[in-house]
């Protein structure tokens, strides 16, 4: 069974920073790529980042272009999302998600409990 289990959010003041881990379990991690999503309360779910199966290309949303960093650790089956410069609108849950490459399908239509972020102003 595939899983995602997401953690490392919190409630953090606007300028802070977080660091996000997803372990991933079911499948063979490093063969697939994998996304982080966020959803705020009332919107509808968004793709902020993602890592290739070997980690050499990335992905970002503009809106987190040059504050959130994406890596993974194929040893541990673990994906981080570095999170800086924290801003309201970032407050949302975050989810993991993997797919055969950053514009593929997913293997997986279940999501993960997902971690909160709270950004305050």
């Amino acid at each position: 069974e595939v899983q995602f289990v997401e953690s490392g959010g919190g409630l953090v003041q606007t300028g802070g920073s977080l660091r996000l881990s997803c372990a991933a379990s079911g499948f063979t991690f490093d063969d697939n790529a994998i996304r982080w999503f966020r959803q705020a309360p009332g919107k509808e779910r968004e793709e902020v980042s993602c890592i290739s199966r070997r980690g050499g290309s990335t992905y970002y949303a503009d809106f987190v272009k040059g504050r959130f960093t994406i890596s993974r650790d194929n040893t541990k089956n673990t994906i981080y999302l570095q999170m800086n410069n924290l801003k309201p609108e970032d407050t949302a849950v975050y989810y993991c998600a993997a797919s055969s490459s950053c514009t593929g399908s997913f293997i997986t239509a279940s999501w993960g409990q997902g971690t909160q972020v709270t950004v305050s102003s």
